[in-house]
C-alpha cells in the first residue's frame, strides 16, 4: 500500500523532509540536515555561493533520518512512498554540462553581483516590454546571475548544456533528467506571460541560446521518476513519481492553502515575507513588489503570486532581545512586557528598517530608528511593543502596495512561528489590515508533499489535500481599537514618509 507521501524543502540552511500519511494528513516525521546552518560562501563582498553537491549530500541525510524517525513512529516502508515534492531557495542558478554535472557552484538568491546586468537589460528592452511581458524588472534574478557567468566565466559559459533552478537540480538527481517547471522560469524572469511562453526576447538580449532551457514540465503532474542510481543512494523504491515542485515562497503559500485571489500567505521571521494572490496580469510600476507564476498558474488559468519582502523584521526583536533587555528574557516575556504599553505607545514609533535597503521603499536605505521618545513616560514596555507595532506597520505599508495594484487582502495565512506566536503582533497585523488572520500548523516540507499528492492525482483537488490542516488560531480585527491603531498607523506612516523624503535629498 502507497501510503505515504515525502516531501523535500530545500533552503540555503538545511534540507528539510517530511513523511505525510495520505488518508490522515498526519505528519508521520520531519527531520532536517545539517544541524548547523549550512555555510554560504561570499568570495566577494555581495557573493554568495553554494554547491549544488552540497544540497543533494544534504538530502541524503535528511532523508536517512525522517525515514529512520518514521519507523520508530509507525509501521512504515519507504517502499510505501507514493510520490515526492520538492521546494527550494528561490532565484537561484545551477550550470550542468553534458554529462549533468555542475560546471560551477550555485549563485543563490542573496547574491547580488547581477544587479547592473539586470538593469541595463531593463533599460535596453524597455519598462513597457518588462512589466507588460516578464511582470518585474530583470532585476538580480536568475537570468541576471547568468549574464554575469557568460561576461566573466566564458570558459564556463560555453560549456553549459542546460541551466535550472535549485529544485530542478534536486529533481535531477532523483531522476536523472533535466527539466524546469513555469514557476521556475518565471522567478528566474525567463516566462513570458503576455506570450504565455518562453521569454526569447530576454534570452536574445543576453546572448543565451534557446536550449540553455531544459524541456518545461508542470508544476503539479507527472515530472520524472526516481531513478535506480537515487534510488540506491536514499534507500527508496526506483520509480517512485516526482510530481510537484515549486519555489520556497510560492510553496510556502500552497502550504498555507492559498491559492486564490483574496488570500495571503505571510511569514516574519528574520525577514517578513506578504504573499497575495492574483487572478489577472498585473505588476507594480514602482518596481516595489515582484510578480510571479503561483503553483497552480498555468496559460489557461492566471494565478500569480505577488511577494513582499520586509527585511526588517524579527531580526529587529532578535537585535533587542540580545542587545537591549535583561539578559535571559525569553521571547515570550518579551511579549506580555510589551502588552503593559498601550496602542501606539503613548507617541513613540520605530522604523524597523536596520538590515539594509527596501525594495518596498524604492531601496533606500533609512535604517532603524527611534521617534518620540520620552524619557519621562516611556519605558522597556514601550520600547518593546514599538518594535512590533512598526515591523506591523510596515507589513500594513507593504499590503497598501498590494491593494494599490489591485490584490485584495482579506484573510491572512501563517505558520505559528516566529513573530506569529506574538499576540500583540498577530491582533496588531489583523486590526490594521482589517483582515482575519488564520495560524496554520505547517511548513514547507509538508506542503510540498501534499502538494506531490495532487500532482500525483491521489487527492481529488486542493481541497481534499488540505481538508486536514489544522488551524491552530484566528485573530479577527479589535474593532473597538480600531482608531486607535489607525492613528498610530498614519503617525507612524508620516514618519516613514519624511524619512523617505530626506533620503532622496
Amino acid at each position: 500500500m502507497q501510503n505515504y507521501l515525502l516531501g523535500y524543502d530545500v533552503g540555503s540552511s538545511s534540507v528539510k523532509a517530511s513523511i505525510v500519511e495520505v488518508i490522515s494528513g498526519k505528519c508521520v516525521a520531519a527531520d532536517f540536515y545539517p544541524s548547523r546552518e549550512a555555510p554560504i560562501k561570499a568570495l566577494k563582498t555581495g557573493w554568495a555561493e553554494q554547491s549544488p553537491e552540497d544540497w543533494w549530500s544534504y538530502l541524503k541525510h535528511a532523508t536517512q533520518k525522517v525515514v529512520a524517525t518514521a519507523k520508530q513512529k509507525a509501521a512504515f516502508d519507504p517502499h510505501d512512498i507514493a510520490a515526492i515534492g520538492i521546494s527550494w531557495q528561490m532565484h537561484g542558478l545551477v550550470c550542468v554540462d553534458k554529462e549533468l554535472r555542475p560546471l560551477r557552484d550555485a549563485i543563490i538568491w542573496c547574491d547580488s553581483r547581477a544587479v547592473p546586468y539586470g538593469q541595463r537589460a531593463f533599460e535596453a528592452l524597455g519598462s513597457q516590454y518588462c512589466m507588460e511581458h516578464l511582470l518585474n524588472s530583470p532585476g538580480n534574478f536568475t537570468a541576471a546571475k547568468l549574464a554575469w557567468v557568460k561576461e566573466n566565466e566564458p570558459e564556463v559559459f560555453e560549456r553549459i548544456y542546460k541551466i535550472m533552478l535549485p529544485g530542478d537540480y534536486i529533481a535531477l538527481k532523483l531522476s536523472g533528467e533535466c527539466t524546469t517547471t513555469i514557476e521556475g522560469l518565471s522567478e528566474g524572469m525567463m516566462w513570458d506571460f503576455a506570450e504565455k511562453r518562453i521569454a526569447y526576447e530576454l534570452l536574445d538580449y543576453y546572448g543565451f541560446p534557446h536550449e540553455i532551457i531544459p524541456p518545461v514540465v508542470p508544476n503539479f503532474g507527472l515530472q520524472q521518476q526516481v531513478c535506480q542510481a537515487a534510488a540506491q543512494e536514499l534507500g527508496l523504491k526506483e520509480g517512485i513519481p516526482i510530481t510537484y515542485r515549486a519555489g520556497d515562497q510560492p510553496n510556502n503559500a500552497l502550504s498555507l492553502h492559498v491559492l486564490n485571489p483574496g488570500e495571503i500567505a505571510a511569514t516574519a521571521g528574520t525577514s517578513g515575507v506578504v504573499y497575495g494572490v492574483s487572478g489577472h496580469l498585473t505588476h507594480d510600476p514602482q518596481n516595489r513588489v515582484n510578480t510571479f507564476a503561483h503553483v497552480n498558474y498555468t496559460p489557461e488559468l492566471t494565478r500569480l503570486g505577488v511577494l513582499l519582502c520586509i527585511n526588517g523584521t524579527g531580526i529587529l526583536n532578535s537585535w533587542l532581545k540580545h542587545t537591549v533587555v535583561p539578559a535571559g528574557m525569553s521571547y515570550e516575556k518579551m511579549n506580555t512586557t510589551a502588552a503593559q504599553a498601550p496602542i501606539g505607545c503613548d507617541g513613540l514609533s520605530i522604523m524597523p528598517f536596520g538590515n539594509g535597503a527596501e525594495r518596498i521603499l524604492g531601496n533606500k536605505d533609512i535604517g532603524c530608528s527611534m521617534h518620540g521618545l520620552s524619557f519621562n513616560r516611556h519605558g522597556l514596555p514601550h520600547l518593546l511593543r514599538a518594535a512590533q507595532e512598526g515591523i506591523v506597520f510596515s507589513f500594513r505599508h507593504g499590503v497598501d502596495i498590494m491593494r494599490s495594484i489591485g490584490i485584495e487582502v482579506k484573510t491572512i495565512r501563517a505558520g505559528h512561528s516566529n513573530l506569529f506566536l506574538s499576540p500583540i503582533f498577530t491582533q496588531t497585523l489583523a486590526s490594521i489590515c482589517e483582515a482575519d488572520i488564520q495560524l496554520m500548523d505547517t511548513d514547507g516540507a509538508l506542503g510540498a508533499a501534499r502538494g506531490a499528492g495532487m500532482g500525483a492525482g491521489i487527492y481529488a483537488d486542493a481541497q481534499e489535500a488540505f481538508g486536514t490542516l489544522q488551524v491552530i488560531g484566528r485573530v479577527q480585527p479589535d474593532i473597538e481599537h480600531l482608531n486607535s491603531y489607525q492613528e498610530a498607523y498614519e503617525s507612524w506612516n508620516t514618519i516613514l514618509i519624511t524619512k523617505q523624503d530626506i533620503e532622496t535629498l
